[in-house]
């Protein structure tokens, strides 16, 4: 099971740090906001696996812990922490010398929610496997 969760994991934070550099480039080409300064391909891809390892370890202890009611309260407390990490981009201070500072939000806002989105995509995938 916990080889399962694991693999999960691990393809969540894969497309979710796709999505991230790909809603970068997007924002890129849209604003022409430059905040590599700020937030680079390598912080992107190191948050997006950061959150989906650890989601999997809670997933593994509430599981574990919780036998069948782990999966829903894991899914509502990722939702929860997920919408209450929206305060982290807006209430981040930017260096003085980054340019449109009030444009940050709207690139890193919504990449808040991609491990989130992406934890939910692939876990049917997951959720019908066989047990080994």
């Amino acid at each position: 099971m916990y080889k399962r969760i694991f693999v999960h994991s691990l393809l969540a934070a894969i497309l979710s740090a796709i999505a991230c550099v790909i809603y970068y480039r997007i924002y890129f080409f849209a604003t022409e906001a430059d905040f590599s300064k700020v937030l680079n391909t390598f912080s992107m891809t190191g948050y997006c696996f950061m959150i989906c390892i650890v989601a999997g370890l809670l997933y593994w202890a509430f599981l574990k812990w919780l036998k069948k009611k782990g999966q829903i309260i894991f899914n509502f407390l990722f939702s929860i922490l997920s919408f209450a990490a929206v305060i982290i981009p807006i209430s981040v201070s930017l260096p003085l010398d980054v340019q449109f500072p009030e444009l940050f939000p709207g690139l890193a806002v919504p990449m808040v929610f991609f491990p989130l989105i992406a934890w939910y995509t692939v876990q049917p995938l997951f959720a019908t496997l066989p047990a080994k």
